[in-house]
């Protein structure tokens, strides 16, 4: 059994199940924020029932993101000895401000939202849902920071095999922290918007909570527009990022075997690797080189232009990269005819898109799923990209077998953990707004 390949599964297969809540919570809090505001303005009574259900939501998807956390960052310690070691004076920045100041302030003011709605004024517990909301996105930046620094690592020496800080600014506004910062984030709004959407979406298709359900599908698909046409012009700015600093995963993301000028954009194929082409190649000439280089002209360089043993892996990156951006477009285009029917008032009516909006729910969570295995595929071979590779920074001391034990282990509770989520979740759409149920 390989130790790498199976320490590599199970941070994969935590950091994945992990990643189901967090861009949920992203997005839910900017919603409940939205909804509480607008019943502090217009003093209907439907918005603050409408907050209230989704804070009902948000307790389920903020606990279980909590508990996979945790579980996910004991692997440094027990598969990562090395990497640990390599860059535990870079992350311990970061991971310590991310659980003092960004936590505590969501876990805080979400205490407030849970117990104290009678307990404060309208004015407070707006502005408690805004601390929530910012307290998550706060979280994000400190996590994204760490993983941005592994892959264009900035402000550090290296002394006696570690990597020391020498810039904490540097460090943190690393090359790739606001990109990828900015399109995670947008992620989380695309994500929630769709899971209140969806569920809104649900009520109108069972003629149950009418009145909830369209003002929060309206309100929702109105957030998702904004989210996927903001996120287009991020994915943008990102593959632009990508190219200047990670160029071979530039390459990989198109397959693009040899250096060119006028790089086509390819919208489908199947790469070939033996014969150095991409079978059944559909490509807009020129398109490539102009998105990243504002220039048709522009040399992007290819496969050949690095050494073998630095390329990532070639399939993974190329297909997930492509899914994430097609669902983008998907998500953009959903969000547009649900406006149009709602703006025609006929949403409520149009089962075929109610149903479609439902089985939409998990789309945006695959996209991100998706969209960070081709990032971190896409850096292979390096943990910190050109300084540790993956093979140097698995421990010493545990055997493939223990680690195969704990994957196996954390997969069986994963699943527990994953059936009581939908548990919890269905007994509260069955419940419905309307039922003071804040806590499990």
């Amino acid at each position: 059994m390989d130790p790498v390949l199976l320490a590599r599964i199970q941070f994969a297969v935590t950091i994945g199940f992990h990643y189901i809540f967090p861009p949920i919570t992203l997005g839910l809090t900017v919603l409940i924020s939205v909804f509480l505001g607008l019943h502090l303005k217009t003093k209907e009574k439907i918005y603050d029932k409408i907050a209230s259900f989704w804070i009902s939501i948000l307790v389920v998807v903020f606990t279980l993101g909590v508990a996979t956390g945790i579980v996910m960052e004991f692997q440094f310690g027990t598969n990562w000895e090395q990497y640990s070691r390599f860059v535990g004076d870079i992350f311990g920045a970061p991971l310590a401000a991310e659980g003092v100041f960004a936590f505590f302030l969501e876990s805080t003011f979400l205490a407030i939202l849970v117990l104290g709605k009678k307990r404060v004024s309208q004015k407070m517990y707006f502005f408690s849902s805004l601390m929530v909301t910012i307290g998550s996105t706060l979280s994000a930046f400190w996590i994204v920071v760490a993983n941005s620094w592994q892959q264009t690592p900035a402000g550090y020496h290296i002394i006696n095999g570690r990597a020391e800080l020498t810039s904490f600014f540097e460090a943190v506004f690393n090359p790739s922290t606001i990109p990828r910062f900015t399109h995670a984030v947008v992620g989380g709004w695309i994500t929630g918007a769709f899971f209140v959407a969806g569920i809104s979406a649900f009520y109108l298709l069972k003629k149950r909570h009418l009145e909830f359900a369209k003002k929060s599908l309206t309100v929702s698909l109105t957030f998702a527009l904004i989210s996927t046409l903001l996120q287009v012009q991020l994915g943008h700015l990102h593959s632009i990022q990508v190219t200047k600093t990670q160029p071979e995963k530039m390459a990989t993301f198109e397959s693009m075997f040899e250096s060119q000028a006028s790089a086509p954009l390819v919208i489908f194929g199947i790469p070939n690797k033996e014969e150095k082409r991409i079978d059944y190649e559909i490509s807009i000439p020129g398109l490539l080189s102009l998105l990243v280089g504002y220039d048709s002209e522009k040399v992007v360089p290819g496969l050949d232009a690095f050494e073998e043993e630095d390329l990532p892996p070639l399939m993974i990156p190329f297909f997930t990269y492509r899914i994430m951006v097609g669902l983008g477009f998907y998500f953009l285009f959903m969000a547009i005819i649900g406006l149009y029917l709602s703006a025609k008032k006929l949403v409520a009516n149009t089962r075929w898109y109610l149903t479609l909006l439902l089985f939409t729910i998990p789309l945006p969570i695959i996209a991100n799923e998706v969209g960070w295995i081709a990032a971190e595929v896409g850096r292979q071979p390096w943990l910190v990209y050109h300084e540790l590779r993956t093979v140097d920074g698995i421990s010493t001391v545990v055997a493939p077998g223990e680690v195969l034990f704990s994957l196996l282990l954390f997969s069986f509770l994963y699943l527990g953990l994953f059936s009581l989520f939908v548990y919890l979740l269905r007994k509260r759409i069955r419940q419905g707004p309307g039922v003071e149920h804040h806590a499990y």
